[in-house]
C-alpha cells in the first residue's frame, strides 16, 4: 500500500500543478480575477503532497521492499540502513522524484510566506512555477515511475554501486539538488515580473533571498561532492573537469553573477533587463546539466545510464521552458526600462565588470562540455579537459579576482580610485611579493598566479571593515567579507595541490619505510577484514611527520558481493598545514603491494575555504530577512495605525 499512495500523492501533485498553473494564469485576466484566491492554497498543498510521495519512496527503500523494480534494482537487504535510506536518490527515479519534491515545495515556500511582490506578478510566479513543475511530473509519471511493481517479488535486491555507498551520497545529492531546483524560484520570479512588467526594486528584493538560498546550497552541494570524489575516486584530484561536475559549476556561476545582479537592482534599480536575463540563464543551466546527466550521451562515473528516449524527453522541456522564456524576454524586453545610470568607477561597475568575467567563464565551460559531444555526433573523438578548461579560464578569472579585492572599497553610483589608493596599497604589494617569491620556486605560471591572488585577496576582503566598530556592522557586510574571505582561502589550496604536491608510487613490502614530502611511512602489514556487505585487504601503515609522533592510516581494496565490484578506499592524514593521501593497489610479484601516496600541501583549504563562502552567504541571508521582517512589521504598524485613525 505504501507504494500505491506514493504514487496517488504523486498524480495527485501533477493535477493540483496543473490547477496551479491554470487558476494564476485565469487571475490575471479580469474574467478569472475570483480564482486568485486558491492559487497560493493549491501550490501549497502540492508541495505538502509530493513530500508524502518522497517520503513514501524512502519508507519503501528503508523496509527493502523487493516488490518495488526500483528498490529490487537498487537496494540488499544486507546493506547498511544510512545506505538503504540514501540509495532512493542514487538512481535515476528516485534522484528525479527528489528534484520534483524540491521543486514543490519551493513553490509551497514562496506561496506561504512571500508578501512583498504585487499580487499579479506573485500569480504570474506562481504559475510560472507551476508550468516548469507540470513538465517535470509528466516526466517523472510517464517515463520514470519509481512506484512500479514486479509482477512478482525479488529474492534479493541487485544491490546498490559500491562507489555510491558512502556517506557523501547523503550530504551531497540533497544539498546540491536544493541549489539546482531552488533556482527554478528564480526562473519563475523573473516570469512573472515580465509577464506584468514589474521588473523594479521592490522586485528584486522579493527574488534575492530565494537566490541566495538557492546560491547557498548549490555551493555547499558542489563543495561537498569535490570532497566526495576526492576520497572517494582514489585518484587524488579534488576537480576533474567531468561534464557532469561542469554541470553543477554552471549554474553555480549563472547563480553567482545573478546575485550580484539582483542586490544591484534592489539597493540601486539598476541592471534591469541583465537580472531578468540572468534569472533565466541560471536555471537554464541547471536544465542543461540535467539533460547531461540523464541522457545517455555521457560516460561518468557521476552520470545516470538512462535511455536517450527519456533524455529526448527532458531536451523537449528544456526547449520549451527555456525557449518560452527567452521568448517572452524578447517580447518584453523593450518595456524593461535600463534604470539608474552610474559612473564607470562605481561599486555598480565593479560588479557589471565580474559578472561579465563570470558569463565568460560560463560559455567556456559550457563550450568545452559540449563540444567534445557535438564532435562525437559528427564522427570525431575530441577529449577536452585540463589544458583547455584551466588556462582560457584563468583569462577571465584573473582580472575578475582583481576586481573582486578592489570593488567593495568603491562607492555606489560614482567614485574615484585616487580616493582608496592607500587602501589598496598593501593587497598590491602583497600581490607582487607573493607573485616574485612564487615564480622563483619554479611552479609555473597559473599556481604562482594563485599563490599572489590569494594573498592579496585575503587582505582585500578584509578592508570594507577598516574604520568601522565591528558589533554595529550589519550581517550582509559580515557576510561579504566572510564570502570573499573563503574564495581567497580556497584559492590558496587549489595553487597549493597544483605547485607543491608530491607523489610516490611504489610496490612495497611488509616492513618498507618510504618518505614522501616531510613524511615517513612504514607498510606494517596486509589483513583482510570484514563488512556487512564487503570484503577488502586492509593495508597498516605507521606515518610519522617529520620525525614526530606515529599514528595509523588504513586504506584498503575492498571487494563488494552485490552488485560484484571492486574499489579503493583511500587513507587521508589531515594536518593544518596539508593531507597524507594514501591507496593501497594490487599484490605485486615477490610479495610486495602497490602503494600510492601524495602529500598535499593546504589542500584542506579548498573545501575550508568552500565552506566559508557558503557561510558568508548564509550570514547575508540571515541580515537581509530580518531586515525585510523589520520593514515589514514596520509597514504593518503604519497601517494598523492609519485604520485606527480612519475609525
Amino acid at each position: 500500500m505504501i507504494a500505491e499512495f506514493g504514487l496517488a500523492a504523486l498524480w495527485l501533485a501533477a493535477a493540483l500543478a496543473a490547477l496551479q498553473l491554470a487558476a494564476g494564469a485565469l487571475a490575471l485576466t479580469s474574467r478569472g480575477a475570483g480564482l486568485a484566491g486558491i492559487v497560493r492554497p493549491v501550490a501549497m498543498v502540492q508541495g505538502v503532497l509530493v513530500a508524502l510521495s518522497f517520503a513514501a519512496l524512502v519508507l519503501l527503500f528503508a523496509q527493502t521492499d523487493l516488490s518495488v523494480e526500483l528498490v529490487a534494482a537498487n537496494s540488499h537487504s544486507m546493506k547498511p540502513m544510512i545506505y538503504k535510506i540514501t540509495g532512493t536518490w542514487g538512481n535515476h527515479e528516485g534522484s528525479m522524484l527528489l528534484w520534483v519534491m524540491v521543486m514543490g515545495l519551493s513553490g509551497c515556500f514562496v506561496a506561504a510566506v512571500e508578501r512583498r511582490l504585487p499580487e499579479p506578478t506573485m500569480l504570474a510566479t506562481l504559475a510560472g512555477q507551476a508550468f516548469v513543475s507540470l513538465g517535470f511530473y509528466a516526466f517523472l509519471l510517464l517515463s520514470s515511475n519509481p512506484f512500479t511493481r514486479l509482477s512478482s517479488p525479488a529474492l534479493e535486491g541487485a544491490g546498490l554501486n559500491p562507489l555510491l555507498q558512502d556517506p557523501g551520497l547523503a550530504f551531497h545529492p540533497p544539498p546540491l539538488y536544493i541549489g539546482y531546483v531552488g533556482l527554478s524560484v528564480a526562473f519563475s520570479f523573473a516570469i512573472g515580473a515580465l509577464i506584468t512588467r514589474e521588473v523594479g526594486p521592490a522586485f528584486a528584493r522579493a527574488m534575492r533571498p530565494w537566490v541566495l538560498g538557492a546560491w547557498i546550497f548549490l555551493t555547499l552541494g558542489i563543495v561537498a561532492g569535490s570532497y566526495w570524489a576526492y576520497y572517494e575516486l582514489g585518484w587524488g584530484g579534488w576537480w576533474f573537469w567531468d561534464p557532469v561536475e561542469n554541470a553543477s559549476l554552471m549554474p553555480w556561476l549563472a547563480a553567482t553573477a545573478l546575485l550580484h545582479s539582483v542586490s544591484v537592482l534592489a539597493a540601486r534599480n539598476a541592471l534591469r533587463a541583465w537580472t531578468v536575463m540572468l534569472g533565466v540563464v541560471a536555471f537554464s543551466m541547471s536544465m542543461v546539466g540535467t539533460f547531461l546527466v540523464r541522457s545517455g550521451i555521457l560516460t561518468s562515473v557521476h552520470a545516470f545510464a538512462v535511455d536517450p528516449e527519456r533524455g529526448s524527453f527532458i531536451l523537449g522541456l528544456l526547449a520549451l521552458n527555456i525557449g518560452g522564456a527567452l521568448v517572452l524576454f524578447g517580447l518584453r524586453a523593450s518595456s524593461v526600462t535600463e534604470g539608474e545610470r552610474f559612473n564607470a568607477t562605481s561599486r555598480e561597475s565593479a560588479l557589471v565588470f565580474n559578472n561579465v568575467m563570470l558569463s565568460a567563464i560560463l560559455g567556456i565551460v559550457l563550450v568545452g562540455t559540449l563540444y567534445p559531444l557535438l564532435a562525437e555526433a559528427l564522427g570525431a573523438k575530441v577529449s577536452v579537459g585540463p589544458p583547455y578548461f584551466n588556462p582560457v579560464s584563468a583569462i577571465f578569472a584573473v582580472p575578475m579576482l582583481l576586481v573582486l579585492a578592489v570593488g567593495p572599497l568603491l562607492r555606489w553610483r560614482r567614485d574615484s580610485l585616487a580616493r582608496i589608493k592607500w587602501q589598496i596599497a598593501i593587497p598590491a604589494v602583497l600581490l607582487v611579493g607573493t607573485l616574485i617569491w612564487a615564480t622563483s620556486q619554479s611552479i609555473g605560471v597559473l599556481p604562482a598566479l594563485g599563490l599572489a591572488l590569494s594573498a592579496a585577496l585575503a587582505v582585500a576582503s578584509l578592508l570594507p571593515l577598516r574604520g568601522r566598530k565591528l558589533r554595529q556592522i550589519k550581517l550582509p557586510l559580515w557576510g561579504m567579507v566572510t564570502a570573499h574571505f573563503g574564495i581567497a582561502v580556497a584559492l590558496l589550496g587549489m595553487a597549493s595541490d597544483a605547485a607543491f604536491t608530491t607523489e610516490r608510487l611504489v610496490a612495497a613490502r611488509p616492513g618498507d619505510v618510504l618518505e614522501v614530502g616531510p613524511w615517513q611511512v612504514q607498510l606494517q602489514r596486509i589483513e583482510p577484514v570484514a563488512g556487512p556487505n564487503w570484503t577488502a585487504l586492509r593495508g597498516d601503515l605507521a606515518v610519522s611527520y617529520k620525525g614526530g609522533p606515529i599514528s595509523e592510516l588504513h586504506p584498503a581494496a575492498r571487494t563488494f558481493w552485490s552488485p560484484p565490484n571492486e574499489t579503493n578506499e583511500a587513507a587521508l592524514k589531515t594536518r593544518w598545514n596539508g593531507q597524507l593521501y594514501a591507496v593501497l593497489g594490487q599484490q605485486a610479484d615477490g610479495g610486495r603491494w602497490q602503494l600510492r601516496l601524495w602529500w598535499k600541501p593546504f589542500v584542506p583549504m579548498i573545501w575550508y575555504g568552500g565552506i566559508l563562502i557558503a557561510l558568508g552567504g548564509l550570514l547575508a541571508l540571515f541580515g537581509r530577512l530580518s531586515s525585510d521582517l523589520r520593514r515589514l512589521v514596520a509597514r504593518d504598524k503604519i497601517a494598523y495605525r492609519r485604520s485606527r485613525q480612519g475609525r
